[in-house]
């Protein structure tokens, strides 16, 4: 497995880039500037829009909760090792999906 380092610098970038986009995001909800719409279409538009905040906000916390995770099996000492079957997770898919805590079987 590659320097464990390396994981958990990708992880930590990763958790800035979350943490980022849940406060931006969480601040256009709690501070839309659409809401002096006057037209009804304009309203289903920024209610429209609103969703699509709300949604990307639970992305984005899911993501944040899935590398504290991951930060936390790092420091366990459970990192790379998969929760289901105990066996290592490939690298490849640990470069690609450094927050995973299952192998490719077991992901699925």
């Amino acid at each position: 497995m590659q320097n464990i380092d390396t994981y958990k610098d990708a992880l930590l970038t990763l958790k800035a880039e979350y943490q980022a986009r849940i406060d931006k995001i969480s601040d256009h909800i709690a501070h839309p500037q659409d809401q002096m719409q006057q037209h009804w279409d304009d309203q289903a538009v920024a209610a429209s829009r609103d969703e699509m905040r709300k949604a990307l906000l639970i992305e984005a916390e899911q993501g944040l909760v899935y590398v504290n995770a991951a930060l936390r099996r790092i420091e366990e000492g459970e990192y790379g090792t998969c929760i289901e079957c105990g066996e290592l997770i490939n690298e490849n898919r640990l470069k690609a999906v450094p927050y995973t805590a299952y192998c490719i079987e077991h992901a699925r």
